[in-house]
């Protein structure tokens, strides 16, 4: 495995990078599919998926931390396009929820 963190792919292979952004994507993927099975309707007291969705964005916080704080020194333009990555895709799994005001 190319461990030179020159490259954006190299940097996006290391765990660090690649988990928050699963992250984001699952929780996205979380609240698509529950929109698509129960519709978009708010309901009364936050279910499972609500939970969930919360945990994955919460728990992303404390390993982009992690990674901001190792690479951004080492390899700042790397690490940035990581991060600019891992940005949009929070900001693509908050949509559906303040769209369809969940």
């Amino acid at each position: 495995m190319d461990r030179d963190p020159r490259s954006f792919g190299a940097m996006m292979k290391r765990p660090s990078a690649f988990v928050p952004v699963a992250m984001s994507l699952t929780a996205l993927a979380l609240v698509l599919g529950h929109i698509a099975i129960f519709g978009a309707a708010r309901e009364a007291d936050e279910g499972a998926t609500a939970h969930l969705w919360q945990i994955l964005m919460a728990g992303q916080l404390p390993v982009l931390a992690f990674f901001a704080i190792k690479w951004l020194p080492r390899a700042p333009r790397q690490a940035l396009g990581v991060l600019a990555l891992q940005a949009g895709a929070v900001l693509a799994s908050m949509a559906p929820v303040f769209y369809f005001n969940l």
